[in-house]
């Protein structure tokens, strides 16, 4: 069968990339090419979906939410390890060992900062993983684990059963970028890469799980049915074979060389993708390990030395505040150079004024530093005995420092936001969401031409998107004036959309896309909302005191009030064209699955909101119906096993008519 060839040669050449590019880190082929052998994977199985395979790089995606994670019990328990703290400590483990097993040699491996996992195969197929839990017992996140490339969906040549144990962390560029990334949406900052893994990893949705770039090093075989091991070295070479991403280790005997290769690991942990917290020390041979036994807690035969964090004084010398692209003001200390964990410190994170008044740090201190997860400088503590006289507690601004606007913190939250509509810092990050899919929906004009017409100074609002000319727009290109007309014409289409997608597109806190249908149905149009009070706006089904509170703080400003005078001269229409004919659907949740041939999504979404009611992405016995199109899926299933009424297109259209 032709489909079945292709899908099967498909997976061959994307797990051997995927191989080369996680495992090994030698990538064979570009992004793009990836991308396009994948998305032709994704048609054939959509199209064939009874075709699709279990080592299928398209299930790493995500799957649907989880309501909980069931509990499993190990079936080889995965044991803790006892700490030694000093090179001393570590020489009296080792020597008690050899004083007893004279031949005996070690293993010496980092210590991973992430979270025991063990992976279950049976007949080399990836069947379950679970957390570590309290060694017994833990908690089952397959589905998580499976958006992590380097896991292996599917073994060759392995044994009937296989349990191997890993340390799932977030790599330090994937914590970077995750921070960054919570940042500029004004939420808190992972302290630490661990504590970052250890929560993504612990999502009930999965999706979010496979956004964070999680990754594993495997460092033990659980069980291997019918395959025999002579050494803790040999097990990991088989790991190996098998196309596992396994820790690095050496094998040494003389105690000497096994301080140094403790120290080595600490020297050079800056150039680990990871963080590590210690270096971990195993008895190889594996019948010294049986005849050395256990405690009730820990082995007897492994040790793992912690390595002492590196704190450090410094001196604040100035606190400057960044706004992010979502608006949100973060104070950053200046600090005095100082060398901490292998890097020259001369900055360290502060967070919000929350975290400066309870450390009551202020300019002139004299403050203890380190690296939160070895990547962050975070302060510590101040050394009050060092204050200078003229110190005075330091105090965020009430007004953005970049435009000038107010800065108002939060009711809910410890965060401070511009509430600039047309801040410069926020500009980038404020067009993007004006022109996206379900805000203006301005096809073409992408992140890369909106970072162009701002470095060219040609927009410095969103409403200057609609004064652009056609010369203008073909400076952005070499390639001639068709796609500069495609795009002024995308531009002026835009200016007819229904005034709820510019609502959403205005980019008020707490007003998505949803809640923007619901203000033009009741207002009617964007003058009507703007002159609406405080308490007005609670009468809005949806609209809780808070959101009533941005949206009318927000049409106060300045700022908003030059941007709306500018998309009205721009002609952008400012009327609803959302009538509700009645309430039919009041009170009803429904869910749509499947390829549905006689609407699109969007457009049954509409409709049931027009006439009351609500459209939900996973089935629960909250929803109402479910409408059904080809090929819809496990969300039929699980609608059929709670028995809530299943809709055909057909049917859908009986009741909307």
């Amino acid at each position: 069968m032709e489909a079945r060839q292709r899908i099967d040669e498909l997976v061959g050449i994307l797990n051997d990339a995927n191989y080369r590019y996680y495992v090994l880190d030698d990538p064979i082929m570009l992004d793009f090419e990836y991308d396009r052998l994948l998305r032709e994977l994704e048609e054939l199985e959509a199209q064939f979906p009874e075709l699709a395979r279990a080592d299928s790089p398209t299930m790493r995606v995500g799957g649907e939410v989880l309501s909980k994670f069931e509990k499993v019990s190990h079936t080889v328990p995965l044991m803790s390890l006892q700490d030694v703290f000093s090179l001393e400590e570590l020489d009296e483990f080792i020597t008690k060992i050899q004083d007893v097993h004279t031949d005996v040699s070690f293993t010496v491996e980092p210590k991973i900062d992430g979270l025991s996992v063990a992976l279950e195969y049976e007949n080399g197929v990836f069947v379950r993983g679970a957390t570590r839990g309290d060694g017994n017992t833990g908690e089952d996140v397959t589905e998580n684990l499976k958006t992590i490339h380097s896991i292996p969906m599917v073994i060759k040549d392995a044994p009937p059963r296989l349990i191997v144990r890993g340390e799932v962390y977030m790599p330090k560029k994937s914590f970077e970028k995750l921070n960054a990334r919570q940042e500029e949406e004004g939420k808190p900052l992972f302290a630490n890469p661990r504590n970052a893994a250890a929560g993504s990893l612990r999502q009930l949705d999965p999706k979010i799980a496979a956004s964070r770039g999680l990754d594993i090093l495997v460092f033990n075989v659980q069980l291997a049915e019918d395959v025999l091991f002579e050494s803790h070295s040999q097990s990991l070479e088989y790991l190996q074979k098998l196309q596992f991403k396994v820790i690095d280790w050496r094998v040494l005997s003389d105690v000497e060389d096994i301080n140094r290769q403790v120290l080595s690991i600490n020297e050079n942990r800056q150039e680990l993708a990871c963080d590590i917290d210690g270096a971990v020390i195993k008895v190889n041979d594996l019948k010294i390990r049986e005849k050395l036994g256990t405690t009730a807690k820990f082995p007897k035969w492994a040790a793992a030395y912690k390595y002492p964090p590196e704190i450090k004084p410094t001196v604040v010398e100035d606190i400057i505040v960044q706004v992010g692209r979502t608006g949100v003001l973060t104070p950053k200390a200046v600090v005095r150079p100082v060398r901490l964990a292998g890097t020259t410190v001369t900055n360290a994170t502060l967070h919000n004024q929350d975290f400066i008044s309870e450390r009551d740090i202020r300019i002139g201190d004299t403050v203890n530093i380190r690296k939160a997860g070895e990547i962050i400088p975070e302060i510590l503590d101040v050394d009050l005995a060092k204050r200078p006289a003229n110190a005075v507690p330091y105090v965020l601004p009430d007004r953005c420092p970049v435009c000038g606007a107010a800065a108002q913190r939060n009711a809910d939250g410890a965060f401070t936001r511009c509430t600039g509509a047309e801040c410069p810092a926020q500009l980038s990050r404020n067009i993007a969401h004006f022109v996206s899919r379900d805000a203006m929906d301005i096809e073409g004009l992408g992140s890369s031409i909106v970072e162009g017409l701002i470095e060219k100074g040609l927009i410095k609002s969103p409403a200057d998107i609609y004064y652009l000319t056609l010369d203008e727009m073909k400076s952005l290109w070499q390639k001639g004036d068709l796609a500069a007309k495609k795009l002024l014409t995308a531009i002026e289409n835009s200016k007819q959309q229904d005034v709820s997608r510019l609502i959403y597109a205005l980019g008020i806190r707490q007003v998505g896309a949803k809640t923007g249908k619901v203000l033009a149905t009741f207002f009617g149009s964007l003058d009507a909302l703007m002159a609406a009070t405080q308490e007005e706006l609670t009468e809005v089904p949806d609209v809780g005191a808070v959101t009533a509170e941005f949206i009318a703080n927000w049409f106060r400003q300045p700022q908003s009030q030059h941007m709306i005078d500018r998309l009205r001269q721009a002609g952008v229409n400012f009327q609803s064209k959302r009538v509700v004919s009645d309430n039919r659907f009041e009170g009803k949740t429904f869910v749509l699955t499947g390829a549905l041939e006689k609407f699109t999504r969007e457009e049954a979404t509409e409709k049931i909101e027009l006439f009351g009611g609500k459209a939900a992405g996973s089935v629960s016995k909250k929803t109402s119906f479910v409408v059904v199109g080809e090929n819809a899926g496990s969300k039929e299933r699980k609608a059929r096993e709670l028995g809530i009424p299943i809709l055909s297109e057909d049917d859908f259209l009986n009741m909307i008519q």
